[in-house]
């Protein structure tokens, strides 16, 4: 005989809610990666394409309707402790990008925990990391007698410190309910385009907000559970005689 999860309420379970499962947002988790990204709040995306009616001489409808382009497109909202979530995250993951030498850079780095002196913070002076002309007050004409020895000699691996700057990223979205149903979705190659955050005496909590472009978006997909033996796996906890 087949045993049944005492984990999920066993024979009291009603064989109704087996029928339908649905997800709320405490449930769903992001991640970017494999990566979790806790302090995210909200997520939306959207697929257009362009499709485009072709008209003939003779008649006001369209003969056919043409099939071209496609794009996706959305945005990111998550809430901000005492960080920038999103950079934090892509720091401690060693995300890096190839970053001009000239590039002004903030003059602070934090410590190994992330945090800063609280009086550097205060400070007002700009650095570069190019050996040529280290100060933003540097005029054009001092780069004049630079010698290049290598091709990629003006250029160096760099975190991020804005969000357009971070590589292509995966976002990962993995749900399970309180019934044991699982469900998972994922928006490949995702680029940063804007950005933007604010403060007022009236917001309770920071938010940011970032809206991204992808290169493709795979839809929602039930996934083989560990905990209800729906999808080919045994249910944890069952027994069987």
């Amino acid at each position: 005989m087949g045993g049944f999860n005492t984990q999920l309420g066993g024979v009291l379970e009603s064989q109704v809610t087996q029928s339908y499962n649905s997800f709320s947002g405490t449930d769903i988790t992001a991640s970017i990666g494999q990566i979790q990204f806790a302090e995210m709040q909200a997520v939306s995306y959207s697929v257009t394409r362009e499709k485009a009616p072709i008209y003939t001489m003779g008649s006001a409808d369209p003969r056919a309707f043409s099939r071209n382009k496609r794009g996706v497109a959305g945005s990111l909202i998550w809430i901000n402790f005492d960080r920038h979530a999103l950079l934090n995250l892509i720091r401690n993951a060693r995300g890096r990008f190839v970053a001009n030498v000239e590039d002004v850079l903030p003059d602070f780095q934090p410590d190994a925990q992330g945090f800063l002196q609280q009086a550097t913070i205060f400070n007002s002076q700009l650095q570069r990391v190019s050996p040529f002309a280290p100060s933003v007050s540097a005029t054009i004409d001092q780069l004049d007698a630079t010698i290049l020895n290598t091709v990629s000699q003006e250029y160096t691996l760099a975190a991020p410190w804005y969000s357009d700057q971070i590589l292509p990223f995966d976002i990962t979205l993995s749900g399970t309910n309180e019934y044991g149903a699982c469900t998972a979705m994922k928006i490949y190659g995702c680029e940063i385009l804007n950005e933007g955050s604010g403060i007022s005496i009236d917001d309770a909590v920071t938010e940011m907000q970032a809206t991204f472009v992808a290169r493709f978006a795979e839809p929602w997909q039930a996934v083989a559970s560990p905990f209800t033996g729906i999808g080919g796996q045994p249910p944890a906890g069952s027994q069987g005689s």
